[in-house]
């Protein structure tokens, strides 16, 4: 599982544009969005590499980006 720290998310849609931007590269990684913290929690079989640049590309800049136990 990685938790990302994402700038810019603020409601529904940013859910939904995090989690379909992540669920493209691994259709059945499980995604949390803690939108008050600006985090992401994401367990997948995708590198944090690929997850990160997935979500950036979605237009939310990642600041960090570590596995969480």
């Amino acid at each position: 599982m990685y938790e990302l720290k994402v700038e810019g998310m603020s409601c529904g849609h940013c859910i939904g544009a995090v989690t379909r931007s992540v669920q493209e590269l691994d259709a059945a990684a499980r995604v949390e969005v803690d939108l008050a913290q600006q985090k992401v929690r994401v367990a997948t079989s995708a590198s944090l590499d690929a997850v990160q640049a997935a979500i950036a590309d979605a237009g939310y800049p990642v600041l960090s980006g570590a596995s969480a136990g």
